[in-house]
């Protein structure tokens, strides 16, 4: 009975740390692609930056157009996905291909420039973007899900290989 109760708390810790390096998979990620994407604005392959999403839709001081606003913009968006991140957790961890992350980052694409694109007043609609911002946006959330999704698939049937070696051995 001891034996099994010390079992199952180890694998609700297990459990707890799968969860807390997919929320810290999805913080990193947030800010590698943002700042990634802040890049593509800057050498113009994108009409939008994290900035516009984040900060600029809701405050117009003059100091969200510097780089202190892209550099809280780009913290931001490592919070914001965090949340993405959870949810993937959630619904998706189960699923071990590369193919449901790329699904996810078009989902995430679509949910941010077609369904909340009202939210952001700044950014123009989905049919005044250029096709290079189109393409270059869609080509970044499918590199941010494929990352999102394919790290948290990978440690969570990592983590059930070692616990059905460690039943077995």
């Amino acid at each position: 009975m001891k034996a099994e109760k010390q079992e199952n708390k180890v694998s609700s810790e297990e459990q707890l740390s799968i969860l807390s390096r997919s929320l810290l998979t999805g913080f990193i990620g947030g800010i590698l692609w943002s700042s990634i994407s802040s890049l593509m604005y800057y050498f113009n392959f994108s009409e939008v930056a994290p900035k516009y999403f984040i900060l600029r839709s809701w405050l117009d001081a003059p100091w969200t157009d510097r780089w202190l606003g892209v550099i809280i913009s780009i913290l931001l968006a490592g919070l914001l996905s965090i949340g993405a991140a959870f949810i993937y957790y959630g619904l998706f961890r189960k699923i071990n291909s590369m193919w449901m992350g790329l699904l996810y980052g078009v989902i995430l694409w679509v949910i941010i420039f077609i369904v909340m694109q009202p939210i952001f007043p700044n950014i123009p609609s989905f049919n005044d973007l250029s096709y290079n911002t189109l393409i270059s946006t869609l080509c970044l959330y499918v590199l941010y899900g494929t990352f999102i999704g394919y790290s948290i698939s990978y440690d969570y049937h990592d983590m059930k290989i070692r616990e059905i070696k460690k039943k077995e051995g």
